[in-house]
């Protein structure tokens, strides 16, 4: 389980992150949203252990890990760029980590990994010659061999489109199932975070607006922030769908009957 107590990071007097308490049950994804600037990357580098907090304590399964080096949290993240190496091939980045700690993951446990990702075929292309949810996969393979205890996602889904987009969600949840991995993701779309996320965390200021199960925020929003900046935004996206089909099922006016 990871917990925050009281997370409250400042730069040069200016309170960005401000008692952030919660927890997260291991296994389960929490998604993080909210407005630009609202905090939600600082909290992100925070938990890797990027960024010290100012004041509160961050804990995982009861151990303290607020002053532990990010290289002995056994976290890991996968950056919204993905952070591929253009020079190797798919498979030298899937085991690149692997390099200075040969014995984190069997050599039969990296190709169910591939397996289970889709790689096969892709091993020998290099990073040009993969499309963008092929890289996604890549990054997240290097990232899952190394076996971190909780996983960070960067906007993992943001320069992915349509079946791409929803492939790779799947992909997201069937490997948390799989690992019982806690995973923590970024994201500006709250429909990605409510069809994704055990639990979602809504920022406003360094705060938190609220911080519950997608169907309690839809159903119970805690504030009219919170109302207005999930329900628009899910109400926008609906609407346009609907006159997206409303227009396809028009006649068309200058359609000649045979």
């Amino acid at each position: 389980m990871l917990e925050l107590d009281g997370i409250a990071k400042s730069f040069g007097g200016r309170r960005v992150l401000d008692g952030i308490s919660l927890r997260l049950e291991t296994g389960s994804i929490m998604s993080v949203l909210g407005p630009s600037g609202g905090g939600k990357t600082t909290l992100l580098n925070v938990i890797l252990g990027i960024t010290d907090p100012t004041d509160g304590r961050l804990l995982y399964d009861g151990e303290d890990l607020t002053r532990v080096p990010m290289e002995k949290r056994g976290f890991n993240i996968v950056f919204q760029d993905y952070a591929l190496f253009p020079n190797l091939s798919a498979h030298e980045n899937i085991v690149y980590g692997l390099r200075n700690n040969p014995g984190v993951s069997t050599r039969e446990e990296i190709g169910e990994l591939v397996s289970l990702l889709g790689l096969e075929e892709h091993l020998g292309k290099r990073i040009d010659e993969l499309s963008g949810g092929q890289k996604q996969r890549v990054a997240l393979a290097r990232t899952l061999v190394m076996k971190p205890r909780l996983l960070l996602l960067d906007e993992p889904l943001s320069a992915l489109d349509g079946v791409i987009k929803e492939s790779i969600k799947t992909k997201i949840r069937q490997i948390v199932t799989q690992f019982n991995l806690t995973t923590i993701m970024v994201t500006h779309d709250p429909e990605e975070a409510c069809t994704m996320s055990d639990r979602v965390l809504i920022l406003n200021e360094g705060r938190i607006a609220q911080y519950d199960t997608p169907e309690n925020i839809i159903e119970h929003p805690a504030s009219d922030f919170v109302r207005t900046f999930i329900l628009h935004q899910l109400e926008v996206k609906r609407d346009n769908i609907r006159s997206l089909f409303d227009e396809r099922a028009r006649p068309n006016p200058t359609a000649r009957e045979d």
